[in-house]
């Protein structure tokens, strides 16, 4: 990852598509377990389907919206679709449902993007520059990714993660960046063209921290 670094005291950095990307097995293995935990009658090509016409309509919702719909409720309305008795399947069992993907996500771990994106961290804090991680989330819930980011041994060098699930907005909405600035302000007296946010999404990355009155840079993989 190419960035001249000097002009900015504070990074903020996406995740997923920025610094990590989901193991080529995971989803697969996800759709599976959501076809047999759920006993769901139609065929896994349709389970994988539905689940991916939510994943993305739903990423799309929270961008429009600046808000941000719950793995669980992203759970409803795959279920639904499928035809699946919802009273059945109360937050309890949803619940349960979770802990396995977690468990299977742990198993197949998304794999970082910049193999030496640790070093570089280290570089950053190492100039007294300071870093945090500001993601949207969807399936994958932020209590789940701090553990990926822990994994990594990257927590070392990230002063604080956001996540929409924790929060209740999603980016490109100006209360996620709001809250970044907040927080910087916490640590330093920061300006906000201080602040470089580096993800590889052009509305809720790019022109989300634009609008903000941050600095972006538009990560193209």
């Amino acid at each position: 990852m190419k960035i001249n670094y000097k002009n900015y005291s504070h990074f903020s950095f996406d995740l997923w598509l920025t610094l990590i990307r989901s193991n080529p097995e995971f989803k697969n293995k996800r759709n599976l377990l959501f076809k047999d935990f759920f006993e769901i009658d139609s065929s896994i090509e349709r389970v994988s389907e539905v689940v991916r016409y939510y994943d993305v309509l739903c990423n799309n919702i929270n961008e429009k919206t600046g808000l941000n719909l719950s793995t669980y409720e992203i759970y409803y309305l795959i279920l639904n679709a499928l035809e699946v008795d919802l009273s059945l399947n109360d937050v309890n069992r949803l619940g349960e449902f979770y802990q396995e993907t977690e468990t299977l996500f742990f198993n197949y771990k998304p794999e970082l993007i910049f193999p030496h994106i640790k070093l570089q961290f280290e570089e950053i804090v190492n100039e007294g520059k300071s870093i945090n991680i500001l993601s949207n989330t969807g399936f994958i819930k932020g209590k789940s990714l701090r553990k990926i980011i822990a994994y990594y041994e990257l927590d070392s060098s990230i002063d604080f993660q956001i996540y929409s699930d924790e929060v209740g907005f999603s980016k490109p909405n100006n209360e996620m960046f709001q809250l970044v600035f907040d927080q910087v302000n916490k640590l330093r007296k920061t300006e906000k063209k201080e602040i470089l946010h580096i993800g590889d999404n052009s509305i809720a990355d790019y022109n989300g921290a634009v609008n903000f009155g941050f600095e972006a840079h538009l990560l193209k993989i």
